[in-house]
């Protein structure tokens, strides 16, 4: 029988588990929308990760990704100016920094043609059930955030 507490019992774990590791990679916020930016900061603030700052489009993401060095950045596609896509791959040439893509676009083509230059891909209609996930799978692989991790769980034990 599907009851409420037992559909959300998966969400409440992934919240325990970024909890537990309160050293969460730290994530730039790139999107042109600024209501999109703040509902996306809420839902990982909810989830204990650390948004160390917000862009409004490829531009801006880049000299942020220069100033901030975040670990991951979630990026949207469609924004004036520069699109996600091409910041991703001035990104990715520059800098190690991980990249997922939160975006509206959820054809098999656009996740494909994003492939190269992104660790993860969620779209925003799945976000409530996907993004946390996906975020904590890139984070794990982030070397930085896997050494800060692991050496806090081994000195706490």
């Amino acid at each position: 029988m599907f009851t409420a507490s037992r559909s959300l019992r998966p969400l409440r774990q992934l919240a325990s588990w970024a909890q537990e590791w309160k050293v969460a990679a730290r994530i730039l916020i790139v999107d042109d929308n600024s209501a999109a930016r703040t509902a996306i900061r809420s839902l990982l603030d909810l989830n204990s990760f650390h948004v160390c700052g917000e862009a409004k489009d490829g531009k801006e993401a880049i000299e942020k990704v220069s100033e901030l060095k975040p670990d991951i950045v979630l990026l949207d596609i469609n924004m004036p100016g520069m699109n996600g896509v091409t910041a991703a791959s001035r990104i990715r040439k520059m800098y190690r920094t991980k990249i997922v893509f939160l975006t509206i676009h959820r054809l098999p083509g656009t996740v494909l043609a994003t492939r190269h230059c992104s660790d993860g891909f969620v779209s925003k209609s799945a976000a409530a059930t996907e993004l946390i996930p996906t975020l904590i799978r890139v984070a794990r692989s982030v070397d930085g955030f896997t050494r800060r991790t692991t050496s806090r769980h081994i000195s706490t034990s």
